[in-house]
């Protein structure tokens, strides 16, 4: 095959506007999974064994089960149910309730690493509570953790091209959908593997700096 530079010119702004799409649900769902997961983890220390039981399951449940038939459920499903929602919404929950489930675990390593003695503290001193866990224990633990976090942020946006099984129009999608209307596969998938090394590369370099920045040892 030849490459066609004319035609990789021609597709490159669709691709970007794919991409566009691919970074926008990506973010959107890290948030989610970012808020989310510390609820799980939250929950999880209730002192309630029948919530801390019911969240574990169903934070287990997710984490094991295949991103791309949660899309189907969330999109497919859910529809004949009463619920619809459009494909890039779909696809940004889904992502962002898949992946609490993974920071969950983060939150939860960084909290049990957190020194024995800051509790201690707080309880010698009669701290409140919500004082407790938002100046003292969330801080620390959340500094410990951030290089994880920032790997599960990379991780999500190689996961995104999955979006395309519920047509969102996504960066690998337009990718097939010139492909197929030109039977030209060859530049399109290309200039996607680049973009996603190089949008990967620049995160994982800002990641790195937060990390520098922010994280302790």
């Amino acid at each position: 095959m030849d490459w066609n530079w004319d035609f990789t010119w021609e597709i490159l702004p669709e691709l970007l506007e794919g991409l566009r799409t691919t970074v926008i649900a990506t973010l959107c769902g890290y948030v989610i999974a970012l808020v989310l997961g510390l609820v799980w983890t939250l929950l999880r220390r209730s002192p309630s064994r029948i919530l801390n039981q019911t969240v574990r399951w169903v934070t287990e449940f997710i984490r094991s089960t295949p991103l791309i038939p949660q899309l189907f459920f969330v999109f497919y499903v859910l529809p004949s149910w009463g619920l619809t929602i459009g494909p890039l919404t779909a696809g940004i929950i889904t992502l962002g309730i898949h992946y609490s489930t993974y920071t969950a675990e983060v939150y939860r390593a960084g909290i049990a690493d957190v020194p024995k003695g800051q509790w201690e503290a707080c309880t010698a001193i009669n701290l409140p509570r919500s004082r407790v866990w938002l100046d003292v224990i969330l801080p620390q633990a959340i500094r410990r953790v951030i290089p994880t976090l920032g790997n599960y942020l990379i991780a999500m946006f190689k996961d995104s091209p999955m979006l395309l099984v519920i047509n969102v129009s996504e960066v690998l999608l337009v990718a097939y959908q010139e492909g197929g209307r030109t039977y030209q596969y060859l530049e399109p998938i290309t200039v996607v593997g680049v973009l996603f090394v190089v949008v990967s590369v620049i995160s994982s370099i800002l990641v790195r700096r937060l990390e520098r920045r922010y994280a302790t040892t």
